[in-house]
């Protein structure tokens, strides 16, 4: 038990030690992030003010707000290059990061959640597109390879100052305000006319 915890511990100092990379050294490159399933670690230069980042990881001029993991079960077939390629350039729906940076940034990036399409699907529509100059300008990730990066995961979220994250890590005390961030959001989409699809 004490060496899995050691090993634990190992693979999260290689994960905050990684590589970072911006979405301009990813975009062109279809090898990165790996085809396979690891941990990943989100930097940020600039980081929304309501943010408390006291006790978080900092280095090269960033701070590590968020971590998260691909696939989150067995038999997925969700990888490091489907997760992280996603979060950079899929919208609020799919990924939690996207929709928890777009609520925070809201107004400074006029990122407002709304309902489209059929009205089932929330995401910041027209703005997903702010959201991504942001991050590019800001969000750099590295990330560790790793079997069943769930363990990885629980060890990271109890052992280190992860504001944006939600699941498992309620003992933050930025995680109830950010839920209850997320869900006005949400609530206020339901209010706002239906976006066509585009």
């Amino acid at each position: 038990m004490k060496n899995s915890g050691q090993r634990l511990q190992r693979l999260k100092e290689q994960l905050i030690g990684a590589r970072l990379y911006s979405w301009t050294e990813l975009e062109d490159n279809p090898d990165l992030p790996p085809d396979a399933g690891g941990v990943y670690a989100w930097f940020f230069r600039s980081v929304p003010s309501t943010v408390p980042t006291g006790d978080c990881v900092r280095r090269d001029r960033s701070v590590l707000l968020y971590s998260g993991i691909s696939p989150t079960k067995p038999r997925s077939d969700e990888t490091l290059r489907s997760r992280i390629r996603y979060h950079f350039r899929g919208n609020a729906e799919g990924s939690t990061l996207r929709l928890t940076l777009g609520c925070l940034l809201r107004d400074q990036l006029s990122t407002v959640l709304r309902r489209v399409g059929s009205g089932t699907r929330i995401t910041f529509g027209p703005a997903e597109a702010l959201l991504n100059g942001w991050m590019d300008e800001n969000a750099h990730v590295g990330w560790v390879e790793i079997d069943k990066p769930w363990l990885l995961e629980k060890h990271i979220i109890a052992t280190t100052s992860l504001p944006l994250n939600i699941e498992k890590n309620d003992r933050h005390p930025f995680c109830a305000q950010l839920r209850r961030l997320r869900a006005e959001a949400r609530q206020h989409a339901r209010a706002l006319p239906i976006l066509k699809a585009g």
